[in-house]
């Protein structure tokens, strides 16, 4: 009863607020870059982080107030950015390490160790946990971000990994916080719906606020499971982590600013490709572009969930998907 009241809010939240957004003509997707949704000609309401937003704070019951604050916070600068009103990706990233940094101190959660002796040394200091967490914050923030450009890819991939961890938890009696991840989950769904059908995009606020939701649930789940791998968690954030390093590194070596947006991510390219092969709208290809990726990592999740335990098999199991990355990369550049 609880996870169908879930859906019936969510859904109802999401017709309303899209109803309103678009009779206020406010929130809606202008395309002040080239990396917001390029492949639509219509206005759509960046309605996914309200949705989100307003489903944990209702349905997740916590005393931890901090967490909700951040979360309305990080969503705000989103809503910022997708108005325009912070148009420097700088700017968005400094104001960005001002409140998770603030968030990690006052919940002294940080990431205890990667079971890698060299870097475990320096993590046995309180503030080198937080900083080291802090910048895999960020980076999965922004590399969710970068991801965001083709329907159903972010909350698809966000979706699959609540999955395993729901999976991996129950199958092998480990702690996990059940209440948040079933909202999570269960809002996911039904943005992931109505992103499917091009009624709403995440925009930069959807993106942001479930990034750090996410990144804040695993870093959670690793540090009171010893049982786990920090890689496996890693390998549940492999994709966005990437997708931004390899981004950064694209666009440094043509001497453009790391931060600029662009039309060349994996998913774009993707798109592209498929367009020239099947004589479909422009619409159901952009979604099936998403659709295509995120099956991609399922399978990586799969495995990774038969090896939760194992750091060695998991860091092959990143290294391969890694490749396999770089070789579907360069080969649909060169189509």
């Amino acid at each position: 009863m609880y996870e169908i009241s879930i859906i019936f809010f969510t859904l109802f939240l999401t017709v309303t607020i899209n109803y309103i957004l678009i009779k206020k003509k406010f929130l809606l997707d202008k395309k002040y870059s080239s990396h917001k949704s390029f492949l639509n000609n219509r206005e759509v309401p960046l309605s996914g982080g309200i949705i989100f937003l307003l489903s944990i704070c209702v349905f997740y019951n916590s005393e931890f107030y901090p967490l909700k604050l951040t979360m309305c916070v990080i969503f705000l600068i989103g809503v910022f950015s997708d108005l325009n009103f912070i148009s420097s990706p700088a700017k968005r990233m400094v104001i960005q390490t001002i409140v998770i940094l603030t968030f990690l101190f006052i919940n002294q959660t940080y990431i205890y160790t990667i079971t890698w002796e060299f870097l475990d040394y320096y993590l046995q200091n309180t503030y080198f946990g937080y900083f080291f967490s802090l910048f895999c914050l960020v980076i999965l923030i922004n590399g969710t971000n970068f991801m965001d450009g083709v329907n159903t890819l972010v909350a698809g991939y966000f979706m699959i990994v609540t999955l395993i961890l729901l999976y991996v938890a129950i199958n092998f009696n480990l702690e996990l916080n059940f209440n948040l991840t079933k909202v999570i989950l269960l809002s996911l769904l039904v943005i992931f719906i109505f992103n499917f059908f091009g009624k709403l995009f995440l925009g930069d606020n959807g993106s942001y606020l479930i990034a750090f939701v996410m990144g804040y649930l695993l870093i959670n789940f690793s540090n009171i499971n010893q049982l786990v791998s920090p890689y496996f968690v890693a390998c549940m954030l492999w994709y966005p982590a990437y997708e931004n390093l390899f981004s950064i590194i694209r666009k440094t070596t043509k001497r453009n600013s790391p931060t600029a947006a662009d039309n060349k991510h994996l998913h774009q390219l993707l798109f592209t490709f498929i367009k020239k092969k099947l004589p479909y709208s422009n619409n159901f290809l952009n979604t099936l572009s998403g659709l295509i990726i995120n099956f991609f990592n399922l399978l990586i999740f799969l495995f990774a969930a038969t090896f939760f335990n194992n750091g060695k098999q998991l860091i092959i199991l990143i290294l391969i998907s890694i490749f396999l990355y770089n070789y579907l990369y360069f080969y649909l550049k060169r189509k």
